[in-house]
């Protein structure tokens, strides 16, 4: 070897950077330096194998630069990978914290060059997390996210990722905890990120819900309990909002050109607050979004051991609540029957009871129209029984009232009539919070069985309650038909008859000379309203309705329009009164509604239980604090002229406000004895002035 080529190589194994530099641009041209640094790299390894725990800086820097240029000589390199995970397996425990980052770094870069299986270097990771170093855990994870996402980038890789969840499960079932949670997150991200979003994870998912290690339970609690973004199209939304703001708009102008009058506002807005309230209840999401609880195969089974491992277990209260809330929430979605969950819920029903309202959520995400009302009547006995009570505060009673409220728009055959009856009467309570709760379950039982209230308590009798047919425990009610399909031909027919008017209308305006001057009869709304509340609607007319509906779902394609005359006939079947001459002081009665609707599809919040129709009182300080932020920015209108500067001295009549009355009292006698000349002069002037004005008299 010359003197050049010696220094040449003596100048690149001190700088190493630069030789990795020219081996990117040039490979062939630098082949044997690069052979010379492997075996400088083997030599090194050699040595390290004494001593694997202490740092070796040259051995670093050499690992760096083979993994930065190992993908331009892959085949002079094919072991290097083996040889970096031989180091980590056996080593993995006692290797310097830096040089193990370095090997992993290595082994990393390796693999984003497609020169080790994915499959294996999974396997080494999770092997590597017995290591107590959170950044080396850290590292791991976010790496095994990052290169699965990559894998699954272009197309779901599904042989590979059937490969990598069979040893992810396998995983889960070791006895490490550190192990097991970070395989769990892992899975638990990847789904968040829609790339194993399918059922096999979510089952996966399942198992560690039963882990002895209390971290890894609540885990995969807490994924099955959060929420799922809602997959809806902003167009959808718009659509949906549209529709309720042109039907507003309809009535609105329909009231404007008409007459004036006290009785045609009030229908008005009450047309108003139920076309808002049908709609809102149309476009409403549902509440419950979770797909990964969609995606268990065997949920009853899974509710079942479920609720025996909540019986049993001896965890802190926090992790007992948040299995009860996905056992409630699995009975509430897939309906299933566990009889044994409301007697056990039943002893945590109480008012001192700790996280009570969230308990009373809850149970009423546990009823459904499946479950036995003899299950649910005893829970609904217990909360009458413990919070409406006279003996309780009134947010107790609200409290109470609003968890019966939500459980019956699930269950309602649950209620019976002698309870009804008597929670019914607290809408006359001196309390509002009482009384606003006790009419929201009024207004329940209005819409799905009314014949459960008192006669008074039905409210105005209307077609939609008409139509309505209580059905008993397992019943269910096919229809064959779009209901309010009917009013599709009357809204093309008025259309028809518009157009002929209007051109009518042009006609008779062209012919003015026509005209005898005689009076026409006007077609008005009113008299259609006093013609249609004489009639009365029989069974036969029902019957012909539901055919005539069911004739124009099955003969025709439905449009826009079409949902739109629909949506009109559906909402004034819930306005306008049921046509019987009989009750005439029903059609009158007016109440205020204080609950918006039927909420029985979906999950209740707790808001639902907690709503109280009270404001709480102040106390002392925050009123002070209300007084004195009523006071900013007044000064400028206090009475009287204001000094300039606020320290300079006050007038001697300013002066005599704050005297006693006893040292100024002579001076005001001398006053009135002694006056000025201008006094004088205008005495004499109202004196004359009263002299002449009885001269003339």
């Amino acid at each position: 070897m010359s003197s050049k080529t010696a220094a040449k190589a003596a100048q690149f194994a001190s700088n190493l950077p630069h030789l990795q530099n020219l081996i990117k641009r040039d490979p062939a041209s630098y082949k044997d330096e690069f052979w010379k640094q492997w075996q400088y790299f083997h030599n090194l390894m050699q040595t390290f194998q004494l001593q694997p725990a202490k740092y070796n800086e040259k051995l670093d820097e050499m690992i760096n630069f083979l993994a930065q240029v190992s993908h331009c000589y892959k085949e002079e390199v094919s072991q290097l990978p083996e040889t970096l995970s031989d180091i980590l397996k056996n080593h993995s425990t006692t290797l310097d914290r830096t040089m193990r980052m370095t090997l992993i770094k290595a082994v990393i870069m390796l693999r984003n060059k497609d020169l080790v299986s994915a499959t294996s270097v999974l396997q080494l990771f999770f092997k590597l997390l017995r290591c107590e170093d959170k950044l080396l855990r850290k590292t791991i994870y976010q790496y095994v996210v990052s290169d699965i996402k990559n894998i699954n980038s272009k197309h779901k890789n599904a042989r590979l990722n059937s490969a990598l969840q069979t040893y992810m499960f396998s995983m889960l079932q070791e006895n490490n905890g550190v192990t097991v949670k970070t395989a769990l997150d892992i899975m638990v991200e990847l789904y968040k990120r829609n790339i194993w979003n399918d059922a096999k994870t979510v089952n996966v998912i399942t198992t560690a819900c039963f882990s002895k290690i209390t971290k890894v339970m609540v885990a995969a609690i807490k994924f099955f309990l959060g929420k799922d973004a809602a997959d809806h199209n902003d167009d959808s939304d718009s659509d949906n909002e549209e529709a309720p703001k042109k039907t507003a708009k309809t009535l609105t102008l329909g009231h404007r050109v008409a007459k004036k009058t006290k009785k045609r506002k009030k229908k008005l807005e009450r047309a108003l607050e139920a076309v808002k309230k049908h709609n809102r209840n149309k476009t409403k999401a549902e509440t419950f979004n979770f797909s990964a609880l969609h995606l268990i195969h065997d949920p009853q089974d899974f509710a079942e051991k479920l609720f025996r491992q909540l019986e049993k277990t001896t965890e802190r209260f926090e992790v007992k609540l948040m299995m009860i809330d996905l056992i409630s929430r699995l009975v509430g979605i897939h309906k299933l029957i566990l009889l044994n969950f409301y007697p056990f819920m039943k002893r945590f029903v109480q008012p001192h009871q700790r996280e009570v309202t969230r308990l009373l959520l809850f149970l009423a995400q546990g009823s459904h129209d499946v479950v036995p009302p003899d299950a649910v009547e005893e829970v609904l006995m217990a909360i009458a029984n413990n919070f409406i009570t006279e003996r309780n505060s009134s947010e107790v009673m609200a409290v109470g009232l609003n968890a019966v409220r939500e459980i019956c728009a699930r269950c309602p055959l649950a209620m019976s009539e002698d309870l009804l009856q008597d929670l019914v009467q607290y809408r006359t309570h001196r309390d509002k919070t009482v009384i606003m709760a006790a009419r929201s379950l009024i207004q329940l039982y209005r819409k799905t069985n009314p014949e459960l209230l008192h006669r008074k308590d039905r409210g105005r009798p209307t077609e939609a309650m008409k139509e309505l047919k209580v059905l008993g425990y397992g019943q269910t009610e096919a229809k064959s038909f779009v209901s309010g399909a009917e009013a599709i031909p009357d809204m093309e027919a008025k259309k028809e008859q518009s157009k002929q008017e209007q051109g009518d209308w042009e006609s008779c305006s062209e012919e003015d000379n026509d005209s005898d001057g005689d009076w026409v009869d006007v077609y008005h709304s009113s008299d259609e309203e006093a013609e249609n509340a004489d009639k009365q609607e029989t069974e036969e007319d029902q019957k012909l309705r539901e055919q005539k509906a069911e004739e124009v779902s099955t003969t025709r394609i439905m449009t826009d329009e079409d949902f739109k005359a629909i949506n009109m006939a559906q909402v004034s079947k819930d306005i306008n009164p049921a046509k019987s001459s009989s009750s005439k002081k029903a059609t009158k009665r007016t109440r205020k509604e204080a609950f918006d609707g039927d909420n029985s599809e979906g999950l209740p919040t707790l808001g639902d239980i907690e709503f109280v129709h009270k404001k709480k009182a102040h106390d002392r300080e925050s009123r002070l604090a209300t007084v004195a932020a009523g006071r900013e920015g007044r000064q400028k209108f206090t009475h009287g002229p204001q000094k300039m500067n606020p320290h300079a001295s006050t007038s001697n009549k300013d002066k005599e406000k704050k005297k006693a009355f006893t040292m100024v009292k002579h001076k005001i006698r001398r006053r009135k004895v002694k006056r000025s000349f201008k006094e004088k002069q205008v005495a004499l002037r109202n004196a004359l002035i009263k002299r002449n004005k009885n001269a003339r008299k």
